[in-house]
């Protein structure tokens, strides 16, 4: 794709970075057939080269207007695209320089402006805690609207002593996952005594930034990230721990790419590289221990594994994932399109109800034709928004391997 950058755009890192994406596109329309919102809306703009498009017109001069900031909000950032490109056309990075562009110079309405301030402050807040609590005692009495954002409570179970291993790791403490589903941190610290592995927070560290990245506020995100590097740094530099595990998908491929978003910053970037070599999915840390858990563990579970775009698509983890699943024991059931989001998507689904509920419904749809004891998957969000729609249980994988080794 030939483009003719705008002088104010020309000679930015921003700039630099889009120009070099936008030439690798050639347009040929195969993003679209993968596409989410395209596959239902129907409408150009709502597909990955529409909305490369958008972006290419605005780094070259031409004005942005609301109706460009709604077609990039629309995007689930699921990355879907970048998996069907013949090109290697990074989608995720331009969509990002995107949306930072366009928010800069298109006044959102107070309305948009105010619920995307509460879902990042609150998220973030320490309140949060305490509030999802109440919202759990309340459930029954919420609106449908609520409740389907408020999962039940769950007993979390005994911990075990972790600091006997040898073998050491670090664990995200999260923004959301230790109020709303304590019970996958827990698994997840189970799981990994169980093969011989420790597993800590690190004190000091928080959200992986995910959050205010995808919500107007980059560089209150960048300042997460660097954040969570200074908290984990010690026990990094004095080889304490070989790995940092992620038992949410989205927070994994957030972490994964701290290492392109502080690569300006001459005091972080070396450090944020080092932190990216570390970071591993629970899968991956699990995979090579199959032996060792499979003699404890019922096989013969029926499940469907919804793949989260962020295992997918951001970190191609899914094949390793759905491997580790059929040695466990798990009977895996395939389903149509399963590689579509499931209009989860972080905050997405608080933002874009309509179309977050649309392929839920779709993604559930294909799922209940494999009639699945329990549906599985990797990441809270994708967790939370399809237990919404279904009485099948939806759970973490680590949750079910964890109650077998319990059982």
């Amino acid at each position: 794709m030939q483009t003719d950058l705008a002088s104010w755009a020309r000679n930015t890192d921003q700039g630099r970075e889009a120009d070099a994406i936008l030439r690798r596109c050639v347009h040929c329309g195969f993003c679209t057939a993968t596409c989410p919102t395209y596959q239902v809306l129907g409408d150009e703009l709502d597909g990955p080269r529409g909305r490369i498009y958008l972006i290419k017109q605005v780094l070259e001069g031409k004005e942005p207007t609301r109706s460009t900031q709604e077609h990039l909000d629309r995007c689930l950032t699921c990355r879907n695209c970048e998996t069907t490109c013949p090109s290697g056309v990074q989608y995720g990075h331009l969509v990002d320089i995107g949306r930072n562009l366009v928010d800069q110079k298109v006044t959102r309405p107070w309305p948009d402006r105010l619920r995307r301030l509460l879902l990042r402050k609150g998220m973030n807040s320490s309140l949060f805690a305490p509030a999802m609590r109440l919202g759990q005692a309340m459930r029954d009495m919420l609106p449908d609207s609520l409740r389907r954002k408020v999962p039940e409570r769950r007993d979390v179970g005994a911990l075990p002593d972790v600091s006997r291993h040898t073998r050491q790791v670090l664990m995200l403490t999260g923004c959301v996952q230790p109020s709303m589903m304590p019970t996958i941190d827990a698994a997840t610290l189970r799981v990994l005594d169980a093969i011989g592995i420790g597993a800590r927070l690190g004190p000091g560290a928080g959200c992986c930034g995910a959050v205010n990245f995808h919500l107007d506020a980059q560089s209150e995100a960048l300042d997460q990230m660097r954040a969570n590097i200074d908290a984990w740094w010690p026990l990094v530099e004095a080889g304490s721990v070989e790995a940092i595990v992620m038992n949410a998908s989205g927070c994994g491929a957030m972490v994964k790419e701290y290492a392109h978003h502080l690569r300006l910053d001459p005091a972080y970037a070396a450090r944020a590289e080092r932190i990216v070599s570390l970071v591993k999915d629970v899968a991956e840390i699990v995979a090579p221990h199959v032996e060792t858990l499979r003699s404890r563990l019922t096989p013969g579970v029926r499940a469907a594994f919804h793949p989260p775009c962020t295992l997918q698509h951001w970190q191609g983890l899914r094949p390793l994932s759905e491997r580790l699943l059929l040695d466990l024991g798990f009977e895996l059931q395939p389903f149509a399109d399963t590689h579509l989001c499931c209009g989860s998507a972080g905050a997405y689904s608080v933002l874009n109800p309509e179309m977050a509920l649309e392929l839920r419904d779709r993604k559930l749809s294909a799922i209940s034709q494999t009639r699945p004891e329990v549906i599985v998957s990797a990441n809270i969000g994708c967790v939370t928004h399809l237990q919404s729609g279904t009485e099948v249980p939806v759970r973490h994988w680590v949750e079910v391997v964890d109650e077998q080794l319990r059982g």
